[in-house]
Parts: structure tokens; sequence; C-alpha cells
């Protein structure tokens, strides 16, 4: 089947007994055996439970993986991939990183021996002068948050496999429909699946798919070890999100195409990142390796002033931290999800003062350009006179 008839059909045919269309939520932690030395399949929930099982499986087919695995939230399940590796080890990771990323990082897993070193993924030269005895693997964003920088996939898992490493793989900002880093070469995929597969700022997860059986496998012992995974009502929840997937995301870039080709020609703006755009930095990478663009771009003030005012005027627009939903939200980075990133870090990739964030959502397209449109004005009123 195609992708969006997987989508819609996620659970439907799961449920033998009554044949329930929507996948029950099984609310239980443990489950009876038939008789000692027997098991149903779930003993419990924390190992294995029934509604997780039906999120997990259609996760990894999904991205052409072979498991599934569903944390309790993005942030969850990097701390389950970060615990495969150990003291000592090394990890190459996108220069343009989401903050809590970089937290995770440098304020955590720095304690337990594991170092990061950050660099722009598409220079081979630059990663391979990176290279330890120790470093075994590489973390990327594609396209990364906030800035949209683009990593050849293909090119770059090619490397690291000549170099004995494992590919990671964000897939956020595209999800499987748009885009499939396991067929193009990487070994583990990670969302936050907060954000578009749930699609509706109403379900905190994560889910982690990988590539091979031993890995998979020593995958399965720290999920289930760690036990950060997710509850049935959410995963119920998201899948009911996953359903929508595809009618979401082609909503999504409709939008968001629409409004940075608006924003491309305002006087107040400076620049605007989106790799829809023809001269976005790895737009033909983009198109060769994904079948779409995500919902969320930046873009960049002529004058940080105009920041305040704009958040303070938007309407129909929230300013509220995160992305993915079917409402649209305007976030300011260098305050908000990248405050954890140093500030010298911040401003030479980019993330700095007069940098917006827009999550946009599947509203009417012309509600959007007007709120926008509005609020700069406004903020332009204020600042002018």
């Amino acid at each position: 089947m195609k992708i969006e008839s997987e989508l819609a059909q996620i659970g439907s045919l799961k449920e033998p007994v009554t044949g329930a269309v929507s996948f029950p939520v099984y609310q239980a932690t443990a489950f009876r055996h038939p008789k000692l030395g027997e098991s149903t399949g779930f003993d419990y929930a924390r190992t294995k439970s029934p509604t997780r099982a039906v999120l997990e499986e259609a996760a990894a087919k999904l991205e052409s993986g072979d498991a599934g695995f569903a944390c309790s939230s993005g942030m969850a399940a990097l701390q389950t991939i970060f615990a495969y590796f150990s003291q000592g080890d090394h990890l190459i990771v996108s220069l343009d990183l989401y903050g809590g990323t970089y937290r995770l990082l440098e304020r955590i897993m720095s304690r337990f021996g594991v170092t990061a070193s950050y660099v722009d993924t598409n220079d081979i030269d630059a990663m391979t002068s990176l290279l330890t005895p120790n470093t075994r693997a590489i973390l990327i964003e594609t396209p990364t948050n906030p800035l949209m920088m683009i990593t050849d996939l293909e090119r770059v898992c090619s490397w690291a496999k000549s170099k004995g490493l494992l590919t990671i793989v964000d897939n956020t900002l595209l999800t499987p429909y748009l885009q499939r880093p396991l067929e193009l070469g990487a070994d583990i995929v990670i969302h936050s699946a907060t954000k578009y597969l749930g699609g509706h700022n109403d379900v905190l997860a994560g889910l982690i798919v990988t590539k091979g059986e031993a890995l998979s496998q020593e995958m399965a012992i720290l999920h289930n070890s760690i036990g950060a995974v997710l509850g049935p009502q959410d995963c119920w929840l998201l899948m009911r999100g996953m359903k929508t997937l595809a009618l979401r995301m082609e909503r999504h870039q409709f939008n968001a195409t629409k409004l940075a080709e608006f924003l491309m020609e305002h006087e107040a703006i400076e620049d605007v990142y989106y790799p829809a755009l023809p001269h976005h930095p790895g737009h033909d990478t983009q198109n060769r390796q994904s079948s779409g663009n995500t919902g969320i771009f930046s873009f960049r003030l002529k004058d940080a002033r105009y920041v305040e005012p704009i958040l303070r005027h938007i309407k129909l627009i929230a300013f509220a931290e995160s992305l993915g939903g079917v409402e649209s939200l305007m976030t300011y980075p260098a305050v908000q999800t990248h405050a954890d990133i140093p500030e010298d870090i911040r401003q030479a990739i980019g993330v700095d003062d007069r940098l917006l964030r827009f999550s946009v959502g599947i509203e009417h397209i012309d509600d959007l350009i007007e709120d926008l449109d509005q609020a700069i004005a406004a903020a332009k009123r204020e600042l002018e006179g």
C-alpha cells in the first residue's frame, strides 16, 4: 500500500475479537499467564503492552525499519539512544541543533564520559578531522532546527559506514511521509512524536526506529531497562494523530511555502530559511532525498526591535514553544528553544536576537498572511511613529 493508506489504517486490523477499527486502549500493567512457563506475549506493560505494540509496529513499517520503540517524550527517546554508548565514547553531531539535545549531551551525558563535537554534517573533511579512536556515531538533524540546514543523507551515511560509525537521524521535521532516512543508509531514526506525528499539541511522545537485528535487540533491552515508555492512552492519541499525517503535512507545507514567499518580499525581513525556496542552501539535496517540505521555517528581521511587538500583536498565530501541530505557533529561539546553547555558538550559526521560528499550522493561508502582515505593520507603527 501507499503510505497514505498505511497511515489511515494504523491499528484498524489488529483487534480480531471485536473487529474494532480503532484499536483499544489496554489500560493494564499486568497480564495473566495461561500456565507456568507460558505467556500471551504480554507480561508487564513496561516491557510490552498491546496498544504500544501496535504503535511501534506501525512506526517501524512507516520508516522501513526492523523495530520501533515508543517513549514518553522525544528527549526520553534521545536518552534511550544515548544509553547505547559507553564512557569515553565520542559523537559527531549537527552544528545547528535543537537546544534540548545540546543540553542533554553537554549537561547530562558529559557526566558519564560521553563527548560530542558539533559540525556542519555536509562537510566530510571537517567530520573526518574530528574522528578519534573513540568516535562511535554521527547524529544528524535534517532539516535542522531552526535554520533548516540540509544534510545529504546518502552521502554522509555512506561515509559513516566506511568509518564504522552508526548514523542516527532526527526525522521529526519531515516525518516518514516525506523522508525515510533508513532507506538512505541510516541505522537509527528518532522522532519527537509530540510534533508532526501527533500533530495536535495534545500528546507528549518520542519514537525510535532501528535497522538491523542486533541493534534492534540492544535497543529493546535499553528501552525496557530505562523504562521511559509511552503509556497506552498516549499511544492511542499518537496513532489517532498519525492517521491524518499525510493530509496535514500537505497543508503544512503548502501554507509554509506561501508564507515564506510572502516574507521574502517584505521590507522588514532580511532572510527566510526554508528548503522549498530555490535559493535555500541544500534545496536540490532536499528535493532529491525527500518528497516534500516541512511546515516550519525561520526568518530574520532587519531590526531586532521588531521582535517583541510582533509577538505581542499576532492574534491567530500563537506565541508558544513547540511545532508541528495544527495550530500555528511562533517562537523566539534565542531565549526559548535554544537558550541552553552558549551565545557565542548561537551567534556563530545565526540563531541571533533577530530570528523568529514559525511553525505553520493548517489554518487558511489568507488568514495567516493577514495576521502576520498586521503584526509586522503594528510593530512598525510603534517603532517609527
